[in-house]
């Protein structure tokens, strides 16, 4: 291709340099594979840049998913609760993914319903942004579960 964007066709490699040279641009190899290989004039470094720039304008409009986590104890109050709802329905709309966690603590342990009851709550009232991904296990004193939002 020519500095304008029209198709010369086949020619020799010196005079395609010397196409180049004239136009005050660069022969670049386009596809190497091809039989002829295909080259085009064009300014490398200006392509390079435009590159770059798309690349960077990619990278601004990505939005990476992340897991946040929701702390709360068996034994937290209704208020509280409701606190870390709200934070978490504010994760839920970023478009996070999210893993509410109980800790036992002490004589705690011998209560665990009282944990998965607590997480039964929350999901209930989680349900319009999201939905369980895993449900309710135990590891140690620690029960999650993780919900992705709808």
């Amino acid at each position: 291709m020519g500095a304008d964007g029209q198709q010369i066709g086949v020619v020799p490699l010196e005079r395609a340099l010397a196409e180049a040279d004239e136009a005050g641009l660069d022969l670049v190899e386009v596809a190497s594979d091809a039989q002829p290989p295909v080259a085009k004039i064009m300014d490398f470094g200006k392509f390079r840049y435009d590159q770059a720039k798309k690349n960077r304008e990619n990278r601004k409009k990505q939005h990476s998913v992340s897991v946040k986590e929701v702390r709360m104890r068996p034994s937290i109050s209704d208020h509280d609760l409701e606190t870390k709802t709200n934070r978490a329905i504010k994760f839920l709309q970023e478009g996070n993914r999210l893993k509410i966690s109980v800790r036992f603590r002490g004589r705690e342990m011998a209560r665990q319903d009282l944990g998965s009851d607590l997480l039964d709550r929350v999901v209930a009232t989680l349900a319009d942004y999201a939905t369980i991904d895993k449900s309710a296990a135990v590891e140690g004193r620690v029960m999650f579960l993780h919900l992705v939002p709808k």
